[in-house]
């Protein structure tokens, strides 16, 4: 036989029974293979934890600002003013380690003039400022008054902020031990909800923790201005309640 022929009808016998197979598969039905809907029972609950704790760290904020004709002129002045208020945090007992430049900016300075004939306003170059801003970040507490006054004697002439916080170290730790309080109030909650539905917990099925929440309170820069009586700038701390929350979905059935 003609050996064309014969491959020819082998490839037709191929397909013939390839098509066979084909048609002869059974149909799936689509819903075989949908899963069944979730039988599982869960519970929703959110647990707080709070604490009253006494702040660790006191943080200050100023610095000195110097306009002078030139750039040169006013960096030199600042530098010089600035030198003497890192002596003067010094001398209050703060280390070099704990003193850090938070923010540093020469700008020029301009006073606008109207002309009186044609009515237009036109800028004119007076100087230029030297902003000189430094952060002391220290444990010593009872050193505010100190810090502050020592420094607006050797120049600081401007005061953003003051306040008491939590060191890292202690944010860590509290954030830690809030957690698990957190988590415990959730499972405590969701059990007292269980009793009159004569049901249980019987597992866990997801965990969400927010953000540990530490408020941090302000105090006026108008207050530390030291009186002529030479008083001591009064600054006080007070006690800061943290708190943190959890979201625990808990799987449950009955009794």
């Amino acid at each position: 036989m003609n050996t064309k022929l014969i491959a020819a009808m082998i490839v037709v016998l191929v397909v013939s029974v390839t098509m066979s197979a084909l048609s002869v598969a059974p149909s799936v039905d689509a819903q075989e293979i949908t899963p069944y809907p979730s039988r599982e029972k869960t519970l929703s609950v959110t647990g707080m934890a709070t604490a009253s704790v006494k702040p660790d760290q006191l943080n200050i904020n100023f610095g000195v600002e110097t306009q002078e004709k030139t750039a040169k002129e006013a960096l030199d002045s600042n530098s010089v003013l600035m030198n003497q208020v890192i002596t003067a945090i010094k001398s209050a007992g703060i280390p070099e380690s704990d003193i850090g430049t938070s923010s540093f900016s020469i700008y020029p300075v301009y006073e606008s003039h109207e002309d009186k004939t044609t009515a237009i306003w036109t800028q004119t170059l007076v100087g230029y400022k030297v902003s000189n801003i430094v952060t002391v970040h220290t444990g010593k507490l009872d050193s505010a008054a100190s810090i502050i006054d020592n420094a607006v004697n050797a120049g600081v002439n401007r005061v953003d902020s003051v306040y008491f916080s939590l060191s890292p170290v202690t944010q860590q730790k509290l954030k830690d031990d809030l957690l698990e309080k957190a988590v415990l109030n959730a499972k405590t909650r969701a059990e007292k909800a269980l009793v009159p539905l004569n049901h249980k917990i019987i597992g866990v099925k997801l965990v969400s923790l927010d953000e540990f929440s530490v408020p941090t309170p302000m105090y006026s820069p108008a207050t530390y201005a030291r009186a002529d009586s030479g008083a001591p700038t009064p600054v006080f701390s007070s006690d800061q309640d943290v708190s943190t929350s959890a979201n625990v979905v808990f799987i449950i059935g009955s009794n």
